[in-house]
């Protein structure tokens, strides 16, 4: 976030270089602003000797200061700890909430998260949303239609409303695409919660909520203290399909066609669309894979 401060103007001649002052020169008391997290410093100088009733000059100096701050819910998983990572690497504020707390593995960008152990159900949201810009969710999961209806959409609900009630101006839900499935297929509690999740945060965040929707998430997803590199099948997946595309075009309206032709996505190109999403105000929405990685790049770059 950039903040702008506002400094008074010296004029040449009373200034006339670096290291000489031919005249003295007075400064009043800086006034602070405050408006939307952004902020100015407004101060005046006069000449001495010179009438008061003479107009001050004024110079604006902008400064870039990182001001972002945001929560990543389940922040220690597959997902999420990619999203930590690029957010550290940005220069970005994170804390994390999810049950186990800080990971088990080390790394620089470990030392640099703020690990809350806790249950979005439970938690004092007192401790977590204090001071934040942004809450990201990558809350979700399978089991019984019960458990996966609660922590798919029951979950993200209570951390919908919380930062709603706290004023945190973005939200961020990882939710999924939908393959394309009939429709009785998305009636299970997997997809009823994601639709679920997606719904309240649009509704209750119109004009700055996030959606992505990503199909096949790859990368080296830790598991139990091993790496599993879901890279060896991702990447090869997505460029073969971003190869055939345009053969495969007429194919997509066909039921469940996307459970074979809808292309993986990076988990660093999932976690650097999030930052985007951090970072842009026009960016909001419901986002599809090909708009996920294109909200990437933007950052990539």
């Amino acid at each position: 976030m950039t903040s702008f401060l506002s400094l008074p103007v010296v004029s040449p001649r009373s200034i006339p270089t670096a290291f000489s002052l031919k005249r003295p020169f007075i400064q009043t008391p800086p006034t602070l602003h405050f408006k939307n997290h952004r902020f100015a410093v407004s101060c005046s100088y006069a000449e001495a000797g010179v009438s008061g009733d003479s107009k001050l000059s004024t110079i604006d100096v902008v400064a870039d200061v990182k001001s972002e701050r945001i929560v990543v819910l389940g922040g220690n998983g597959f997902v999420g700890s990619a999203i930590c990572k690029a957010a550290v690497s940005k220069g970005i504020e994170v804390i994390s909430l999810n049950r186990s707390g800080r990971p088990t593995y080390s790394g620089s960008w470990v030392d640099q998260v703020t690990w809350i152990p806790g249950d979005v159900f439970y938690v004092n949201w007192d401790e977590v949303l204090l001071g934040a810009t942004a809450v990201v969710s990558t809350l979700g999961g399978f089991g019984s239609e019960e458990q996966m209806i609660k922590i798919n959409g029951e979950a993200n609900v209570v951390a919908v409303n919380a930062a709603k009630e706290y004023g945190i101006p973005k939200f961020i839900l990882i939710s999924v695409h939908d393959y394309n499935l009939p429709s009785f297929l998305l009636s299970s509690g997997y997809f009823t919660g994601k639709r679920k999740a997606e719904s309240e945060v649009l509704s209750k965040y119109p004009n700055s909520g996030i959606v992505l929707k990503p199909a096949f998430i790859y990368g080296k997803r830790r598991v139990d203290g091993f790496e599993i590199p879901l890279d060896l099948v991702g990447e090869p997946a997505e460029k073969f399909l971003k190869a055939i595309e345009n053969f495969t075009k007429p194919l997509s309206s066909l039921p469940a066609s996307d459970l074979l032709l809808a292309p993986p996505v990076s988990v660093d190109d999932v976690a650097l669309a999030v930052i985007n999403g951090v970072t842009d105000d026009d960016f909001f929405g419901v986002f599809t894979i090909d708009q996920i990685k294109e909200a990437a790049e933007k950052i990539r770059l």
